[in-house]
């Protein structure tokens, strides 16, 4: 069992808390890391490139001449993909980027984001962030204290007071404990926890 420090919104320490070897004491593996990000990024994906068909189209409903006596080519509508103003023939559609990726990689990949904190030591867990109003100063007050310019902030459950004190820092993220996730964490330097939600995390993980 690791101990980790509980500090005060002041940086007091006020206690200690106990978390799993098997949750913040994982070997961390950049292979693994790597694959858990991409699939995330996949995830957030989307394409935005995308053309009409000749069934899109507005227009062509009726057939331009008739079949045979013309003396021209034959011609089913004036949408067709060789007609100017027409549909396009295999054109880009936005599309699923998406994949599926092991629920025990996922997990695992996640323990090894935290422990990487722990080893590093650019984890502190907090009883409370003190933000009893909305206050942007106050929240950049915070984080210059424990000096933490980029960081993630985990709360237990939703503080509408942190997340609104926090949403205009540059380099900040408020996240739920149900939303910790690889790539924020690897993203963000340093991660401000909630010591309710340090212990909700270690139960979760431990399973």
């Amino acid at each position: 069992m690791a101990t980790l420090a509980v500090y005060s919104s002041q940086k007091e320490k006020v206690g200690d808390i106990e978390v799993s070897d098997a949750v913040f004491g994982v070997e961390p593996k950049v292979s693994l890391l790597h694959e858990v990000v991409k699939w995330q990024l996949a995830k957030r994906r989307s394409g935005n490139a995308s053309t009409k068909t000749r069934a899109e189209v507005r227009g062509g409903g009726r057939k331009p001449w008739r079949q045979k006596g013309t003396g021209r080519a034959r011609a089913g509508s004036i949408r067709s993909p060789l007609w100017r103003h027409g549909g396009v023939a295999h054109g880009p559609k936005p599309r699923d980027y998406s994949y599926s990726l092991p629920k025990k990689v996922r997990r695992l990949a996640l323990k090894m984001a935290l422990s990487d904190k722990v080893a590093s030591e650019r984890i502190y867990v907090l009883n409370d962030f003190g933000m009893d109003e909305v206050k942007t100063k106050k929240m950049a007050e915070l984080l210059k204290l424990f000096a933490c310019p980029k960081a993630v902030l985990v709360t237990l459950d939703k503080d509408e007071k942190l997340t609104l004190s926090a949403r205009n820092i540059p380099g900040v993220k408020v996240l739920l404990e149900k939303g910790v996730n690889v790539y924020d964490l690897l993203k963000y330097e340093y991660l401000l926890i909630e010591e309710k939600a340090v212990q909700a995390l270690d139960e979760r993980l431990r399973q």
